[in-house]
């Protein structure tokens, strides 16, 4: 599923007050931080992910990394902070704007 940019803009909108909940740290993009990551976007379908590394280039490849290993979208890279999205196959919270 790819997101429009105003779909992007929405769920960023709806992420800005919330705290990162998965943090990569030194172990990287570990089968644990994968695991919890999946465990998250189930429960909240939206998240933020705190990349405690100093090369931008590389916040965003963990972020690409885990979202593919999550079956979730990017929705944004800020700084250390990533936002995944990935909607729920049953009962979704979140209803996504039209084109």
């Amino acid at each position: 599923m790819r997101l429009t940019p105003k779909q992007r803009q929405y769920l960023k909108s709806l992420a800005h007050p919330l705290s990162p909940i998965v943090r990569i740290g030194k172990a990287r993009v570990s089968p644990e931080v994968i695991k919890e990551t999946q465990v998250s976007l189930e429960a909240h379908e939206l998240i933020k992910i705190r990349i405690d590394d100093d090369e931008s280039g590389t916040r965003s490849e963990f972020a690409d990394t885990l979202a593919l290993a999550s079956a979730a979208e990017v929705v944004g890279v800020i700084g250390k902070t990533a936002i995944l999205y990935r909607s729920r196959v049953e009962k979704p919270k979140i209803k996504l704007p039209l084109v």
